[in-house]
């Protein structure tokens, strides 16, 4: 697992509750272990609500191991990359990645966005590379998208497909187009959200609450926004607007305004909605 952030955590976490051992990758060590700590809180709260027994969380963060290189994909059997949503820093992992990992290895990538195709391209086994895009929170949420880039075979496929299912999730097979399924209808309206707002049709808290009341979403779009990140928002209806080249993708000013701010939602502690103590 490359990149402990909230999204690499949930995943290594979804794996080791699932049986696997898991070794996890990031830039320090001091950034792994505060991954292992979130992951331990994470696994006391399930093992709460769900009354397991006390040996069981222990023994499932003990099949999490931490590690700062890209040394530790040279063992495994698939390789999943959850770093930030930038295609720069992804070419840089997926060309180690590939370097470093066995022949045989699947590299997968938890991209929200960006094309499966163009990041199997980097790589000298485009048809063992593929997209597993969790929903966040990973160890809540039960749809993986399944992004097939052009070279992908049938196998591959196949193979996560199953691993998907193994770790109690409901993969769906997608193709490789910008922003795939779940964020080409998202984050548009997360973006329209911010378009209401900045032109005043209404407060943060009346938009969400049509959405919510109205259309039975469990969050409103803005404050959906804000657990996301602004910045991946942003991101995301970049790659939208670049790879479609319709203007209906193109991100609302207001959105650019907040990320330039440093007002990133939940992990800044301020986004559309403020979050103290954050």
């Amino acid at each position: 697992m490359i990149g402990a952030g909230t999204m690499g955590n949930g995943i290594a976490q979804a794996f080791a509750t699932s049986g696997f051992e898991v070794e996890l990758a990031d830039v320090g060590a001091e950034v792994v272990s505060r991954a292992l700590a979130t992951i331990g809180k994470s696994l006391e709260r399930v093992a709460k609500k769900q009354e397991w027994p006390a040996d069981r969380a222990p023994a499932i963060l003990e099949r999490i191991h931490g590690g700062s290189t890209l040394d530790v994909a040279g063992d495994c059997e698939i390789a999943i990359e959850a770093v930030s949503e930038s295609f720069a820093l992804k070419k840089k992992v997926f060309e180690q990645l590939d370097a470093i990992a066995r022949p045989g290895t699947i590299l997968a990538t938890n991209t929200s966005s960006i094309s499966i195709t163009e990041i199997a391209a980097l790589t000298r086994r485009a048809d063992r590379v593929i997209g597993m895009h969790f929903m966040n929170p990973v160890p809540v949420m039960p749809l993986v998208e399944i992004i097939r880039g052009l070279a992908t075979s049938d196998a591959t496929c196949a193979l996560v497909m199953d691993l998907a299912k193994r770790l109690g999730k409901t993969p769906v097979e997608v193709n490789d187009y910008p922003g795939f399924v779940s964020n080409r209808i998202l984050m548009p309206m997360i973006n329209e959200a911010a378009f209401c707002l900045m032109e005043g049709v209404a407060s943060r808290e009346a938009i969400d609450a049509v959405m919510k009341l109205g259309m039975s979403h469990p969050m409103g779009p803005l404050a959906l926004a804000d657990l996301i990140g602004l910045d991946t928002c942003l991101s995301i209806m970049e790659v939208l607007h670049e790879g479609l080249g319709d203007d209906k993708y193109r991100p609302c000013p207001l959105l650019r305004k907040m990320v330039r701010a440093g007002r990133l939602g939940r992990k800044s502690g301020h986004g559309f909605y403020e979050y103290p103590g954050a």
